[in-house]
């Protein structure tokens, strides 16, 4: 904790490489409804990624379908992983939790349940059911009483594209970043000026702001202008490149040799979302299927259902052979 202008500032997240992690489910049956969280896959696939050198993990984002599952379950999925983590030698793992509801009521319901669950953080989602309506005045407002109340340090989440197109303007930023309880935010978009704009801000104190990004694809140009890591899907199939993209692209300084290897990490961490990335949570959970060998390939709960068209994989198998190539290379440590 810091003080600012008198304020105790709560401890922003660790800047690095994180995951938003998939929502494991187990196999469904006739006569299931839906299929049940499969708990015992969450944690194993948690622990693989600690061991992988990913920084933290975020649980119930977007990646993580929140929408898809009860208060009882979000809260025992979070409370499991952290008895889980504790388990395998991490007590202190790094834990955010996704908050993707509208009402300031709800949001503050959330955060109860997961801070009470284990959760360091919040990761809570722009109110975008009404778009572009909503102007940036009343966003200010609605995060600010928000962090007021809530009981954990949360962090700014904008992606347009599960928002209605609903867009945080960089002054709204700069606005809520003074907040102590405002740590942070999340940036699921390509607009690379607004990564810059608000990572390099002279007015934000970044070292209790941290700004990461949505997107792998843009791992080294954002921690290149500042920003603090990325909360990336590819991560979960592939953690070991992405978390050494990380390390070596904020290296203090980084020699021609280094700069190469960055460019081709990099260059396959984009690639692969071209494919893998297309199809958001179905694509990523059969990713980990096939390379980790965990969960199922029945994709998401509906109306995520499903895998990925046939052929698809072995269409872009070129790719996944470099990157499984790469991983087995990093996590050696070479």
């Amino acid at each position: 904790m810091a003080m600012t202008d008198g304020a105790v500032h709560l401890a922003p997240p660790p800047p690095g490489a994180w995951v938003p992690v998939p929502t494991f489910f187990s196999k469904s049956t006739p006569s299931s409804t839906q299929a049940p969280v499969d708990l015992a896959t969450q944690i194993k696939h948690s622990v693989h990624l600690a061991k992988s050198g990913i920084t933290g993990l975020v649980l119930l984002g977007s990646t993580g379908e929140a929408v898809h599952l009860s208060r009882e379950e979000r809260k025992d999925l979070v409370a499991g992983v952290r008895s889980g983590m504790a388990d395998a030698g991490y007590p202190d793992y790094p834990i955010m939790a996704g908050i993707l509801t509208n009402s300031v009521d709800d949001v503050l319901e959330n955060l109860k349940d997961m801070h009470e669950a284990g959760a360091d953080w919040g990761l809570v989602l722009a109110p975008g059911y009404f778009g572009a309506v909503v102007d940036q005045a009343n966003i200010i407002e609605w995060y600010t009483q928000i962090a007021d109340a809530s009981p954990i340090g949360i962090l700014i989440y904008n992606y347009p594209g599960v928002t209605n197109n609903l867009w945080i303007a960089p002054e709204t930023y700069f606005k809520l970043a003074g907040h102590p309880k405002i740590l942070g935010c999340k940036m699921s978009h390509g607009n690379m000026s607004h990564h810059i704009q608000v990572a390099l801000a002279p007015q934000i104190d970044h070292s209790l702001f941290r700004l990461y990004s949505g997107f792998g694809q843009q791992a080294f140009p954002v921690v290149s202008c500042g920003g603090a890591g990325v909360i990336d899907g590819l991560a979960s199939v592939y953690p070991a490149v992405v978390s050494t993209l990380h390390r070596l692209a904020t290296a203090p300084s980084i020699g021609p040799e280094a700069l190469l290897r960055i460019q081709k990490l990099q260059w396959l961490v984009s690639r692969g979302y071209e494919t893998m990335g297309k199809y958001g949570i179905v694509g990523f959970k059969e990713g980990i299927c096939r390379e980790l060998k965990l969960g199922t390939m029945e994709g998401g709960r509906l109306p995520l259902k499903g895998k990925m068209p046939e052929g698809e994989w072995e269409k872009w198998s070129d790719v996944f052979d470099a990157l499984r190539e790469e991983e087995k290379r990093c996590l050696s440590g070479v």
